[in-house]
């Protein structure tokens, strides 16, 4: 199973940054897609960004030029640096991978915990 731990949450004034980390653990024989979602008050989760092994990364259109996803396969960490915050932009932020089993038989789907990101003056 893999483990996905996110960090690097908090409080910002608008059109400051921020850096967020997905770092995966755990057994498996890799890692297939790597996406950020966020969920508002009161709203439902959405995608921001995601990226696939040999596909290019597609954003959000409400992220599309300040938001931009990374990743360090090193370190089984992938990274989501927001830029030109907004107080829309407040709500927790979730990392989700797909992977394949360590046997190859399965591709499973895990979710970190969620970190809260806060814009506001």
């Amino acid at each position: 199973q893999v483990q996905l731990v996110e960090s690097g949450g908090g409080l910002v004034q608008p059109g400051g940054s921020l850096r967020l980390s997905c770092a995966a653990s755990g057994s498996y024989f890799s890692i297939l897609a790597m996406r950020w979602y966020r969920q508002a008050p009161g709203k439902q989760r959405e995608l921001v960004a995601g990226i696939s092994s040999g596909d290019s990364t597609v954003y959000a259109d409400a992220v599309k030029g300040r938001f931009n996803l990374s990743e360090d396969n090193a370190k089984n960490t992938a990274y989501l640096e927001m830029n030109s915050l907004k107080p829309e932009d407040t709500a927790v932020y979730y990392c989700n991978a797909n992977y394949q089993t360590r046997d190859r038989d399965y591709v499973l789907g895990a979710w970190g915990q969620g970190t809260l990101v806060t814009v506001s003056s």
